[in-house]
């Protein structure tokens, strides 16, 4: 079902284009990139980034716009994010000059075990069901966010987004089409149709939408703090919809609920230090894409050749399998992170790569082992700080199950059900998580916060954005509109294998030559109108400070800066 709803949203997502008839800079890129000297914001609506702009002017840290942001795209893009997901963030903070990364995913019920779940013909967890549920994580992530780096009290923040949950927002192009689908999808759970039906169907482009439920949330979040979600009144509410629909949640699954604050993990690429967030994310495959690519000349293969794409493609194959095979929460599985992002062991997996062939299957390697709907936001301040955060319900409308004005995820789906594995199902544990924001460092100075959505398309969304800028000089803007591949039918960490070696998916910007000479080589290759999964980033030159902003036209996405 993910997979279809990913699919679905890319033909109504429309990419760069050289019809665009741009007088500077590449064609295909849809606009320039933003530059302002104090504050900066690229997120996913263009009314959430004036929200988060004006936090900003009035005196609010980077953090302070970034949750402002957050909760103002619950209201405005209810099917990609929400109080009922999970978010993760990385922060580089300027008075300490290090970078802080936030795990603030929850944890499956303790009350739910495989033996419980009716699976589907593949063998995994139905994602529109309550087995699907997962505690959601981000109100606490943003308390601990605001904790450590906020200036402003969290009412303060949260007034601008529960304002147009009462007063209502216009409904743009994008984000109406997916509201329709969700409908299609989810007309008929508990709570849905009250909240995002009004009149009785989806809010078509231009309409205005209210969630006075939503603004009641918010209201108790902002007078309560954190307990207000976790053992409050909203919890209350939660803990019985789970009941009267057949969940597992109890009290305690909430009360339990805490974030993590861990170490971002890191790769150098061709001078470039990139940082993801170590597992249960998926980042580290973006870095080992990176490390098996890094032994690649990518720019003498020049971005028109097959020989360009089939790596890249194959280097993701590699990467995916590892990806399958280990990731999962650490408090669980042993992870060999180390091992994967080891630059030998990227080497050795690169030599697996036949040039003139793709491959049907890989298999896992045998790293070393250690000793030991998604919406993305990035944001600058004028102290310095940057803001790297992703946030999400995970398919759209998460499980499709409604309360207190917002859905509640369906992250759990990504458990495996058999036994024994890394990421098997087991009460109280995190899944595997496919939301990773991404920062960026240049001779030792912070440079980038960027990000993707789309599920599996970020960590190779990642990868292909950094490649862009490092290897193609690309600016900031076209490294996101450039066309992009994403590759599907991978293995996956809830228990699916890969067959025929997947399928791959290219944008119109890449040429007839290339698509053809890809099928001879064995990929299969399917068309793409704006493939799923907008764009953000947020830069800062570390010599004169300036910040730049930019978004890709697949979402209706925002950049602003003062």
């Amino acid at each position: 079902m993910r997979r279809c709803f990913a699919v679905v949203v890319a033909a109504l997502m429309g990419a760069g284009s050289p019809a665009a008839d741009r007088p500077e800079g590449r064609p295909f890129a849809t606009r320039s990139v933003v530059h302002a000297r104090h504050g900066m914001v690229a997120a996913a609506h263009p009314l959430a980034v004036q929200i988060g702009v004006d936090v900003l002017k009035k005196g609010g840290s980077a953090v302070d716009a970034a949750i402002a942001v957050n909760a103002a795209l619950g209201v405005m893009e209810p099917m990609s994010c929400g109080i009922g997901g999970d978010l993760f963030a990385i922060v580089w903070d300027a008075r300490t000059s290090r970078l802080y990364g936030l795990n603030a995913s929850g944890r499956s019920p303790a009350a739910l075990t495989a033996d419980k779940v009716p699976p589907e013909a593949d063998g995994t967890i139905p994602a529109s069901t309550p087995y699907a549920w997962s505690v959601p994580g981000a109100v606490d992530g943003w308390f601990e966010l605001s904790g450590r780096f906020g200036k402003l009290p969290m009412a303060d923040v949260l007034a601008p987004s529960i304002a147009a949950a009462r007063d209502g927002v216009p409904v743009p192009q994008v984000i109406a089409a997916m509201w329709a689908f969700g409908e299609r999808l989810h007309r008929d759970k508990p709570g849905f149709a009250s909240v995002y039906l009004p009149g009785g169907r989806a809010p078509r482009e231009g309409e205005t939408f209210r969630n006075p439920a939503l603004a009641a949330a918010y209201e108790a979040i902002a007078r309560g703090g954190r307990d207000a979600f976790y053992e409050g009144e909203v919890a209350r509410d939660i803990v019985a919809y789970s009941k009267a629909n057949g969940g597992f949640f109890a009290p305690e699954d909430f009360a339990r609920q805490r974030s993590d604050w861990v170490d971002p993990v890191s790769t150098p690429y061709r001078g470039v230090e990139v940082f993801e967030l170590p597992p249960n994310t998926q980042g580290i495959a973006a870095l080992e894409m990176l490390n098996i690519l890094e032994g690649f000349d990518l720019k003498s293969m020049g971005r028109g050749s097959p020989e360009l794409w089939h790596t890249m493609v194959e280097a993701k194959k590699l990467a995916y399998e590892d990806r399958a095979r280990y990731i999962a929460d650490p408090a669980f599985a042993k992870v060999p992170v180390e091992g994967l992002l080891a630059k030998d062991y990227a080497r050795a997996r690169a030599r697996l790569i036949d040039p003139g062939r793709a491959a049907a299957r890989y298999e896992a390697g045998q790293p070393a082992l250690n000793r030991g709907d998604t919406t993305y936001i990035a944001v600058a301040d004028g102290d310095g700080n940057m803001v790297s955060l992703i946030q999400s319900n995970y398919s759209g409308f998460g499980s499709g199950y409604v309360v207190d004005g917002f859905a509640i995820q369906n992250r759990g789906s990504a458990f495996d059900l058999k036994p024994g594995r890394p990421n098997s199902l087991l009460p109280g544990k995190r899944p595997f998580h496919t939301i990773i924001p991404a920062f960026a460092m240049r001779d030792g100075k912070p440079w980038l916060a960027f990000g993707l959505m789309g599920g599996d398309m970020q960590a190779q969304g990642h990868a292909q954005v950094i490649v862009n800028l490092v290897d193609f000089g690309m600016n900031l803007q076209e490294a996101g509109d450039a066309a992009r591949f994403y590759h599907t039918d991978s293995s996956e960490p809830n228990g699916t294998v890969m067959a025929r070696g997947g399928v791959l998916h290219l944008e119109h910007g890449v040429s007839e030559e290339v698509r053809r000479e890809l099928v001879k080589r064995g990929h299969r290759v399917a068309d793409a109108v704006g493939l799923y999964g907008g764009y953000e980033a947020v830069a800062r030159d570390p010599v004169t400070g300036v910040l730049s902003g930019a978004t890709e036209s697949r979402k209706d996405g925002c950049a602003m800066g003062y």
